[in-house]
């Protein structure tokens, strides 16, 4: 299927929402690991999100041009040829940019949506991230609201997030971040529902914080509270009803326990950000086929080695199908298998095993 419109995007969290799954939004950074999410969601029968970091759209761009927003363009255009031949829907999502990389990254993206949007050519991206959870609440929805409402003229949705997720990802750190900004609030759940929610008609989501932290850390040393997803959702339902509910993320979710997870599912989280655990996948593919095949790797003691084995298609075939399977990981703990909104079309509804 063709990369999801925005009423087949709204329409994919509203399912999410409704029947108590999450899609996973994996981070890629080349062809490979994009054909390798496409890969793991069509075995799964599971519609997803595909998401470019600003490091990872940089990377896509070539070590010697650097361009994040060309990086992220180039991604996108070869999802959206490459989705046409899947059953499944996937959108587009970038990730965590900062207010400082604004006019680099995201407004630019925006930008070229509407040039597109001009040409009566379909949207590149469904949704984007601003991530200004290292400013004060006001100064970040006062960034936010702005953006939203230009979202809203494009037929996008804009994620942003309140409070601020522990760990290192793309080189950005949050050491030193106060312990209570680990766990969003009842009252900053709130006021991002009267701030985003003024503008008629538009979709946001919220990364909500409850202690989750980016990377993968050894069991017992994260202290996720999902609780605190739910205290916010009842305070929002009990002040503004339960139509204004949030759709929540889930960021830094790599190596989170399976009840952790579906907990959150059940407070309402319609997407998880998975970054850490892919990229293990990947690499752990090659670093296998590597030390299983030294001496044709390499070429030792003056010999040839094997081009089979060194061919970087080898590897790169193992890599994305190591990472494809970890996908259908991701989707299994969400209660994504086999939800896509194709096979709904097909037969009529699909449970979600909820």
């Amino acid at each position: 299927m063709p990369v999801a419109d925005y009423p087949t995007y709204c329409r994919m969290i509203d399912r999410a929402r409704e029947k108590h799954f999450a899609y996973p939004a994996i981070n890629v950074s080349s062809l490979t690991s994009a054909n390798a999410v496409l890969k793991g969601l069509a075995e799964s029968r599971s519609d997803g999100i595909i998401q470019v970091s600003t490091g990872g759209a940089s990377f896509a761009s070539g070590l010697s041009v650097k361009d994040m927003v060309l990086g992220a363009i180039s991604i996108a255009e070869h999802v959206h040829r490459v989705a046409d031949r899947y059953d499944i829907y996937v959108a587009l999502h970038t990730d965590h940019c900062q207010a400082q990389l604004l006019d680099k990254f995201l407004i630019p993206l925006v930008a070229e949506t509407e040039r597109r949007r001009k040409a009566g050519v379909p949207n590149l991206f469904n949704s984007h991230m601003f991530d200004g959870s290292a400013l004060p609440l006001k100064e970040n929805l006062d960034i936010a609201v702005p953006l939203l409402e230009r979202c809203l003229r494009n037929e996008l949705i804009l994620e942003v997030e309140a409070g601020v997720v522990g760990g290192e990802e793309d080189g950005i750190k949050a050491e030193g971040a106060p312990a209570e900004k680990l766990y969003s609030t009842p009252e900053d759940m709130l006021e991002v529902v009267r701030r985003l929610g003024a503008p008629e008609g538009a979709r946001f989501l919220l990364a909500a914080t409850f202690g989750n932290v980016h990377g993968v850390y050894k069991p017992g040393h994260v202290r996720l509270k999902p609780s605190i997803l739910k205290a916010g959702q009842d305070a929002v339902e009990k002040k503004y009803g339960k139509g204004r509910r949030l759709d929540l993320v889930f960021h830094g979710g790599s190596g989170s326990l399976l009840e952790e997870i579906r907990e959150a599912v059940d407070y309402g989280v319609v997407k998880m950000n998975i970054d850490t655990d892919t990229q293990y996948a990947f690499t752990r593919a090659i670093a296998d086929h590597i030390l299983k095949n030294y001496d044709g790797v390499l070429k030792i003691d003056g010999e040839v080695g094997s081009k089979k084995a060194y061919d970087p298609r080898t590897y790169l075939s193992l890599a994305e199908v190591s990472m494809a399977e970890r996908v259908k990981l991701a989707v299994a703990a969400l209660r994504g298998t086999g939800t896509t909104i194709c096979d709904e079309n097909r037969t009529g509804p699909v449970q979600s095993g909820h």
